[in-house]
């Protein structure tokens, strides 16, 4: 572009008359007085001409190099621009040539700066220059000291004006100062270096199933429970009768619900909306119990059959399995699955047990007790098994050699009606048709002390239901003969938190619970077909 102007620039007359500013000083010419002799006026005028033309002259050459000079400091220069001149100087030599130029900047980098030129450096190299540099701030003068948004760029308390390149840099300094989260993105070789570590450990975190943030593993303190009331799980879709069932899926997202209406529901959580995905319809059987197996690939649920279904989540399938061969079992409503999802194990009749394969469906065993099944929970990666019922006592199964290796008496209790494990297996709790609840360390109690380590004595009715979270800080027990029967545990100090249940009496009937594999979220299903969800604000992740 600066050529194209150059070459664009009309050339004056030379047979026009120049024009003389009003601000131009009188030429020595406009002084002379002419004579009255006409002989003498006609020598002067030559001289006069000559020297007009002089001066036309001397004009045109300030012109195109005020021109030049517009040029270079608009679009810049193959050199840079040199000030103080002669005109003679520059004039020396112009054949036109300076009209066209050599662009060499494709396969190398050309500095803008003189000093760079001649020291030889490159730009670009290890510090990063300025395109383009403001010669006027040097002569500007900001006084820091009279602004109080700009004390604060002072160094000494007496200091008062700087130049305008200095007042930039601590511009500049003052805001890397209040913002100092921008390292990444420095181009430094430093950071370069660092990439390939990064790298590594971004390919490690993603060729693994781990969950990407850490669960919180602080403590959770007693006294009083920070939760807040969400939107109903199954807001979209209340179920017409009594809820049976609620769980998780592991992924902390999907919910499952059952109940008498013979409907199985899943809905996505998000605490919101809680979409509801799909409902299954089992016309033969009004659901007691539905379960995800731990590995999250398929659903067993069951009730007052002596068959029970299986539904396969990849494939959407839906599986009648039964009437067990062998078994005479009327009602299979009660069951647990194993942590390694392979057994599972249904309460039978008159104290039998009933292990069943998750993959054949088919029954692999049987355990009797003495008196009859109420409850059981799985222990040790499903190694082992817990039960109790009638005779009020606690016997301990190694599944591996179908044999029961201990049996204690639980304190104080009759009839067992509810058992619970931690996920470790170190703690678990005994619920009797009383309403107590004993809660024992598995260690010593298997060594012969059958002291609990603390008993609930909140609950005055049955206990129907217990569930460990996911970090064992927390046990909710839950009787279903009672309205807003139901305690939350703090195991840690073995006391209950005292602002639960709410006052308002929302729960009602409380008939089964579930924590989210993060604990972050608690659902719980009441006799009149709703999913109530609650947010434990101490836990950061559902």
């Amino acid at each position: 572009m600066a050529t194209l102007i150059s070459q664009n620039v009309v050339p004056k007359d030379k047979n026009e008359k120049p024009k003389i500013k009003d601000h131009d000083e009188p030429s020595p010419l406009d002084l002379v007085q002419e004579p009255e002799n006409p002989k003498n006026s006609d020598s002067v005028k030559p001289k006069k001409k000559r020297r007009d033309r002089k001066e036309n002259e001397e004009a045109e050459t300030e012109q195109e190099i005020e021109m030049k000079k517009l040029e270079d400091a608009l679009f810049g220069s193959l050199h840079p621009v040199m000030f103080g001149n002669n005109a003679e100087e520059s004039d020396e030599g112009n054949d036109g040539s300076d009209l066209f130029f050599t662009d060499y900047s494709a396969n190398s980098v050309l500095s803008a700066y003189e000093e760079d030129i001649m020291e030889g450096e490159i730009v670009g190299t290890d510090e990063h220059k300025p395109v383009w540099v403001d010669e006027e701030e040097q002569n500007i003068r900001i006084d820091i000291s009279k602004v109080n948004r700009l004390r604060k760029l002072r160094k000494d308390e007496d200091e008062t004006v700087i130049t305008g390149t200095e007042y930039v840099s601590r511009l500049r300094a003052l805001h890397v100062k209040l913002n100092p989260g921008t390292d990444w993105a420095r181009l430094d070789s430093r950071a370069r270096n660092d990439t390939s570590d990064s790298d590594s450990d971004q390919e490690t975190v993603f060729q693994t199933s781990e969950d990407l943030v850490v669960k919180s593993k602080s403590k959770l303190l007693p006294g009083l429970l920070e939760y807040a009331r969400l939107v109903d799980a199954n807001a979209q879709d209340p179920s017409n009768g009594p809820i049976n069932s609620v769980q998780f899926h592991n992924n902390g997202q999907l919910l499952l619900t059952a109940g008498l209406d013979k409907k199985l529901r899943f809905f996505q959580i998000d605490g919101k909306r809680n979409t509801k995905i799909q409902t299954i319809f089992v016309d033969d059987c009004p659901i007691r119990k539905a379960s995800f197996t731990p590995d999250g690939s398929q659903v067993i649920l069951s009730g007052r059959r002596k068959f029970f279904y299986s539904f396969d989540l990849i494939n959407a399938k839906t599986d009648k399995i039964g009437p067990l061969i062998g078994r005479e079992e009327k009602s299979l409503e009660s069951f647990e699955i194993s942590p390694d999802s392979k057994t599972v194990a249904f309460l039978g009749n008159e104290g039998y047990i009933l292990l069943v394969s998750t993959k054949t469906k088919e029954l692999i065993g049987t355990l009797k007790m003495n008196g009859t099944s109420r409850a059981l929970a799985f222990a040790n990666s499903g190694q082992q098994l817990l039960t109790t019922g009638g005779d009020g006592q606690i016997y301990h199964w190694d599944l591996r050699t179908m044999t029961c290796f201990h049996k204690g008496v639980d304190e104080g209790c009759i009839t067992g009606t509810a058992l619970a494990t931690t996920q470790t297996g170190n703690i678990f709790a005994a619920g009797s048709d009383s309403g107590i609840v004993n809660i024992y360390n598995r260690d010593e109690f298997l060594g012969g002390n059958k002291k609990p380590m603390k008993t609930i004595e909140n609950l005055t009715t049955k206990i129907d239901f217990m569930k460990f979270n996911n970090d064992a800080q927390m046990l909710a027990i839950c009787s279903s003969m009672k309205k807003n029967s139901m305690k939350l545990v703090h195991i840690p100090s073995f006391t209950v938190f005292s602002n639960w249940p709410p006052a308002n009496r929302a729960l009602r009937y409380p008939r089964c619970l579930d924590f989210s594999p993060g604990g972050g979220m608690m659902a719980m299903g009441n006799a009149a077909g709703h999913v109530l969800l609650y947010k434990l604000n101490h836990y950061q992740h559902a």
